[in-house]
C-alpha cells in the first residue's frame, strides 16, 4: 500500500546526505512499486478509498474543514489534488532551497498566476521589479488591474532604493502610516537576477521593506523569482524571502521538452498555494512529474558545466571589437555596487549571458541569424545553447521607451550557455559576428 509518510533515510549514521544524492530515492521505496528502482508513472485521474470513513477523512483535510491530527496524512483522492508522482517530486524539490514544502504546477505562468491569486485582494498593492519575464510583466500589468490589485514597478538596477521611492511615488506608505490604506502592499515581488539584463536585487533588504510595511497580523509576503540562477546557486527563503518560484521548465526541467512551473514556502503559505492550485486546476500531470524527477538527478552536474562553459564564452565576448557590453554577473568587479550583492546571496554566476552588439536591431538580428551550432529560440537553462532578441521578442511587450529604461536595447542579446564544448560555441559566436 502506498504510504507518502515513508521516506528514503536523509542520512547515513550522523553523515547528512546532500541533495544531488536524495534526487536519486528521497520520497520513494522501491517496495511499494514492484522493487521498481524508479517511481513509476501513476496515469490515473482517481484512487480507490478503503472505506466510506477514509474517504470522508481526506477530504476533511483536502479542503481544510479541520485540522490534521498528530501523525495524520491525506491521502490519495484524485490527481488534481495529489498522485504519488507529484508528491515524489515535490518531495525532492524542497530539499535544495531548505523549504517546508512545495507546489509544482503544469507551467512557470501557472505557478505565479496562482501564487499570486492565493494572496492577493482587491485593494492591495505588487510591487515587482522591472524588467522581469514578459509573461509576469503582462499578468501584473493588463490582468491584476482587472480585479483592483495595483502594480507598482520599480527599476531592478536601483535596488531597494528604487522600491522605497516608487512606494512613496504612489503614496503607498507602511501600515501603521496614517493614510496608507489608500494602497495596501501586499507583495513585493522580483527576479534576481533579472531577465534579460542579470541585474541583481538584495533580497535580505527587500525582506527589510516587507517587514517595515507589514505587521505580524497583516504581512507582506516577499516573492522570488529564482530561474536564472536555479535551486543550486541562490537560496532566497534562506534569505528572508517568503515564497521562491521557478519555471522548472528551465534548468530543472534542463532538456527543453516539459513546460512546468513551482511554488516553495512554509507550511502555511503553501496550504493557500496548494487549495488553490486545486480550484484553479493549475497542478503538473503525472508524465510531467516523472520527466522532472529525472531530471533532478542532473541538475548539479548539468548547472555545474553551463557554469563554467558561459565563464569562457563571457570572456570572448568582452574582448570582442563588436561587442559593446556584457551583462554576466563573473565579471562584476569590487567597485561595482552590485558585487557586494553578488558576494552576500549568489554562489555561481549562472549560465546567463546578455550582450549588446555593435550597432542595433539590424545587427543583431544578423548576428543571430548567422548562428548555427547556438539556436536561435527563446527559453532557457536547456542542454543546448540558445539565443534571443529581448526586444523583440520575449519583452516586446514591454513599450519601447521603457525597453530603454530597464536596459534592454535594440542591440541586446541574451543567452543561454549549454552543454556543448565552449570552443565550439565560441567557433560559432565567432562566424556569427563576422556577418555584422
Amino acid at each position: 500500500m502506498w504510504d507518502r509518510d515513508k521516506k528514503a533515510h536523509r542520512s547515513i549514521g550522523d553523515h547528512q546526505l546532500r541533495p544531488e544524492s536524495l534526487m536519486m530515492s528521497y520520497g520513494y521505496e522501491p517496495a511499494w512499486s514492484e522493487g521498481s528502482v524508479k517511481p513509476p508513472i501513476f496515469q490515473t485521474s482517481t484512487f480507490v478509498f478503503d472505506s466510506a470513513e477514509e474517504g470522508k477523512a481526506f477530504f476533511e483535510l483536502a479542503y481544510r474543514l479541520r485540522d490534521r491530527e498528530p501523525g495524520e496524512s491525506m491521502g490519495l483522492i484524485y490527481s488534481r489534488l495529489n498522485n504519488p508522482g507529484l508528491e515524489i517530486l515535490e518531495d525532492r524539490l524542497t530539499l535544495w532551497d531548505a523549504a517546508d514544502e512545495a507546489a509544482s504546477f503544469e507551467s512557470g505562468m501557472a505557478a505565479i498566476s496562482t501564487t499570486m491569486m492565493a494572496f492577493l485582494r482587491p485593494g492591495d498593492v505588487v510591487a515587482f521589479a522591472e524588467p522581469v519575464y514578459g509573461g509576469t510583466e503582462y499578468l501584473v500589468r493588463e490582468i491584476l488591474p482587472q480585479f483592483g490589485i495595483q502594480p507598482v514597478g520599480f527599476p531592478a538596477a536601483r535596488g531597494v532604493a528604487g522600491l522605497r521611492a516608487a512606494l512613496e511615488e504612489h503614496g503607498v506608505g507602511p501600515r501603521k502610516a496614517e493614510g496608507s490604506e489608500a494602497g495596501r502592499l501586499r507583495m513585493i515581488y522580483i527576479e534576481t537576477p533579472s531577465n534579460p539584463t542579470n541585474d541583481l536585487i538584495d533580497i535580505e533588504a527587500c525582506a527589510g521593506v516587507a517587514q517595515e510595511w507589514g505587521c505580524e497580523e497583516d504581512p507582506v509576503l516577499l516573492a522570488v523569482d529564482n530561474t536564472f540562477l536555479g535551486p543550486l546557486y541562490q537560496h532566497p527563503l534562506k534569505l528572508g524571502a517568503d515564497l521562491v518560484l521557478y519555471s522548472l521548465t528551465k534548468y530543472v526541467g534542463g532538456h527543453s521538452d516539459l513546460i512546468a512551473g513551482a511554488c516553495l514556502g512554509s507550511a502555511e503559505l503553501m496550504q493557500q498555494v496548494k487549495l488553490h492550485r486545486t480550484i484553479f486546476g493549475t497542478m503538473a500531470g503525472p508524465w510531467t512529474s516523472w520527466l522532472l524527477m529525472r531530471s533532478l538527478e542532473t541538475l548539479k552536474v548539468r548547472m555545474e558545466t553551463q557554469v563554467r562553459n558561459a565563464g569562457v564564452i563571457a570572456d570572448f565576448l568582452r574582448d570582442h571589437e563588436k561587442v559593446t557590453h556584457v551583462r554576466y554577473l563573473g565579471h562584476l568587479t569590487p567597485d561595482d555596487p552590485q558585487h557586494a550583492v553578488y558576494e552576500r546571496q549568489c554562489h555561481a554566476p549562472g549560465g546567463m549571458i546578455s550582450f549588446d552588439i555593435a550597432g542595433g536591431e539590424k545587427e543583431a538580428f544578423r548576428f543571430l541569424n548567422a548562428l548555427g551550432l547556438v539556436k536561435l529560440a527563446v527559453s532557457l537553462g536547456g542542454t543546448e545553447s540558445l539565443a534571443e532578441h529581448p526586444g523583440s521578442m520575449t519583452h516586446s511587450d514591454v513599450p519601447p521607451e521603457a525597453q530603454l529604461e530597464m536596459g534592454i536595447t535594440p542591440a541586446l542579446v541574451r543567452i543561454s550557455v549549454g552543454l556543448e564544448h565552449p570552443d565550439d560555441i565560441v567557433a560559432d559566436l565567432e562566424r556569427a559576428l563576422r556577418a555584422v
